[in-house]
């Protein structure tokens, strides 16, 4: 099977960069919404608003002469900066990692006095991530029953802590910094240099750099500005859709073959829909357009500075519809005469540079978004409008994704996250191994905890739609089980070729860590028969039965579940919960084998983790498929997928199967699972 990577090792400067504004991205985007509300209550309601208010805006006094606080000062002093950072806390550690980054956070917004976007983007992450080393230390330590206190205890007193630090010594850094940044940017608009920033800003946007500058620093200082004059120009520099039309009426005058037939669809996709991304690989197939993209953005930006034109809040995306949205009241004209006249200038010089060109981008459009999916390291979400939807996708995969990096990560995802999928994990994890590439993380986790940082997602299809919208940039394969699907072989495939120029021992631990937060890691201590972290045996003799007395499903499931009940490990919604996740999406595996379990909600009703063992020598009828072996489980943190992984290297074993359907005694089973441990 041949599948269409780009396999460089992606170490350069340009990609760190890449990946530390993606990451700030990561933390703004999410939270527009609260950033266009807190737009559209400052352009109506304040002083100089359309419709002012008093109480809304927070000027005037009240009947009682104390002064209006109105919503947008409340909203973008604490607001903001408290999303921003739990979003960002919440992306290294979770929800627990953005709690504590907000309360670190609070500490930085009472000590600046100012709007702290650039602490909040401080704050989160790294109360999210040494809340994370913090709960490292005593990971598997706490006695069963005091989880709950530690937890929310240590959360507690380490953010209070991170919150005085942030007020005495974390603000008045960020503060220094932030008003030195101001003063630049006030000294270029000043000096009539500020469209000098577009010769590094739009070469940025081609190479995806843009968000390290737009959310990194412009929107913060932006939001400052605007606070204190009622609009700034920097939520426009990037924004400004005019470039971008300019070099797309270009092709569609003088362009040729499929750039110029692309290029209508393109235009409308980028000025109505903000997807600036759609023109980049028009000036991929020829580089010298970039020209046309700085000669543009630096007529718009001189248009803002002479009409002192500006938006109250940012556009994003970067459409004329989220511009308009966001214009101050007394800068429409500015606004519209900076996007036609920046449109304008990159026309001409892009219509120049076509003309003088023998080759007008005829056949080169497919490369060019290619190169561009390949600097981006993942598919783009419009490319399909400009090459179609599956060229080089591979084979097997779910429509809609391109990969264009070597895999590193690779995650199964089910309901909980506990059961199916870390024996399919484990299954795989073996097969690519004896591939040669055992640095190739392959993980489980519960479809409710994944984010978009994998390369190749594997889900049961009953469970593939709920999956892709959280996993947009990976590959997905779709299975019916996770024992023995001839998909793997086309996974192991895709790894071969797209990790071939990319040697193994390459992969980047630290991004791979990144990638599984949420996912359950590889195979923890063994505990067959023997003693897991709260002092209980997660396989012990008494959960082993070798001749089931249920004859159908639903029977082998409460029989599996009781097993569980009369250890003491869940309680009897646990049971329920079973028979509800077997209702969704069996758990059949394969190879004779099913693993009924609680849905994710349910992990609250178990005490520790434990597996039960059933065979059926005669076999029993399983939503279609015949069923020899039941295996119940019961998984607290990551006790039990040592245990799975056992029972998965069995399974695909015939002879080990076979020894297993001839055991006479539990001592035999026990066995088995010891020797394939060793």
């Amino acid at each position: 099977m041949a599948t269409e990577t780009v396999a460089k090792p992606r170490t350069s400067v340009r990609v760190g960069v890449q990946k530390f504004g993606t990451f700030l991205s990561g933390m703004i985007m999410p939270n527009i919404g609260a950033f266009i509300a807190w737009g559209l209550i400052t352009a109506l309601f304040i002083e100089k608003g359309w419709i002012p208010v008093p109480v809304l805006g927070g000027f005037g006094t009240d009947a009682e002469g104390v002064k209006n606080l109105g919503l947008v000062d409340p909203m973008v002093k604490y607001l903001l900066p408290l999303l921003i950072a739990y979003t960002g806390g919440k992306m290294v550690h979770g929800v627990r990692g953005g709690v504590v980054g907000a309360i670190g956070t609070m500490g930085v917004i009472v000590g600046a006095g100012i709007p702290m976007f650039i602490g909040a983007m401080i704050m989160g992450p790294l109360g999210g991530w040494t809340m994370k080393k913090l709960d490292a230390l005593w990971d598997g330590k706490i006695r069963p029953g005091f989880e709950m206190l530690v937890n929310n205890f240590s959360a507690g007193i380490w953010g209070a802590l991170l919150a005085l630090l942030g007020l005495f010594a974390i603000s008045p850094v960020v503060k220094v910094f932030t008003d030195s940044a101001t003063a630049v940017i006030q000294f270029l608009i000043n000096n009539s240099l500020l469209p000098l920033t577009s010769i590094f800003i739009e070469p940025a946007k081609v190479l995806f750099l843009n968000n390290a500058i737009n959310h990194g620093v412009m929107t913060p200082l932006g939001i400052q500005q605007s606070l204190e004059e009622g609009k700034s120009i920097l939520f426009l520099l990037e924004a400004n859709p005019g470039p971008g039309l300019g070099i797309l009426l270009a092709y569609m005058f003088f362009g040729r073959g499929a750039a110029r037939a692309s290029a209508p669809g393109a235009a409308i996709i980028h000025f109505f829909g903000g997807i600036h991304e759609i023109y980049f690989p028009y000036v991929l197939m020829k580089p010298i357009l970039i020209l046309a993209a700085i000669g543009g953005g630096m007529a718009g930006i001189a248009t803002l500075t002479i009409t002192n034109a500006g938006l109250v809040a940012p556009a994003a995306p970067g459409s004329i519809i989220a511009v308009l949205a966001q214009t101050a009241r007394d800068s429409y004209l500015g606004v519209i005469l900076a996007v036609i006249i920046a449109t304008a200038v990159s026309f001409l010089i892009a219509s120049v540079i076509l003309r003088a060109s023998k080759n007008k981008g005829e056949d080169d459009l497919s490369a060019a978004t290619s190169r561009m999916e390949a600097m981006k390291g993942k598919k783009s979400s419009v490319s399909s409008a400009l090459v179609g939807d599956r060229a080089g996708e591979p084979a097997g995969s779910q429509p809609g994704t391109v990969l264009t990096r070597p895999v590193q990560n690779i995650v199964f995802a089910c309901d909980a996250g506990m059961g199916s999928s870390a024996m399919g994990a484990s299954v795989l994890r073996n097969k690519i191994k004896a591939a040669g590439f055992p640095d190739v993380k392959v993980t489980n986790s519960a479809i409710a905890n994944l984010n978009d940082n994998y390369d190749v997602v594997v889900t049961h299809q009953d469970l593939t739609e709920r999956a892709q919208p959280r996993t947009s940039s990976a590959v997905h394969y779709s299975v019916d089980n996770f024992m023995n699907s001839p998909k793997y072989e086309e996974i192991v495939e895709l790894v071969r070729s797209s990790n071939s120029t990319t040697p193994a021992a390459s992969a980047q631990p630290a991004a791979a860590a990144a990638a599984t937060h949420g996912a359950h890691a590889a195979e923890p201590a063994p505990a067959v028969d023997g003693q897991a972290a709260g002092g209980k045996g997660v396989l012990l003799r008494e959960s082993v039965v070798l001749n089931g007395t249920a004859t159908d499903r639903d029977a082998a499931i409460d029989e599996a579940g009781k097993l569980l009940l009369d250890r003491g490990a869940v309680d009897v919604s646990y049971v329920h919960a079973m028979h509800e996740r077997e209702e969704s999406v069996s758990t059949y595996m394969g190879s004779f084998l099913a693993i009924p379990h609680g849905t994710n909600d349910a992990k609250e009703h178990i005490n520790h983790s434990a597996v039960s063992i059933i065979r059926y020598p005669e076999g029993i009828d399983w939503g279609g498929k015949q069923v020899k072996f039941v295996v119940g489980v019961a998984g607290v943190n990551n006790e039990h997928l040592h245990i799975l992984s056992s029972i998965a290297k069995i399974f695909t074993n015939k002879a080990q199967v076979a020894q297993l359907e001839e055991a006479t005694t539990v001592d035999e089973v026990l066995e088995l699972f010891r020797k394939v441990n060793a």
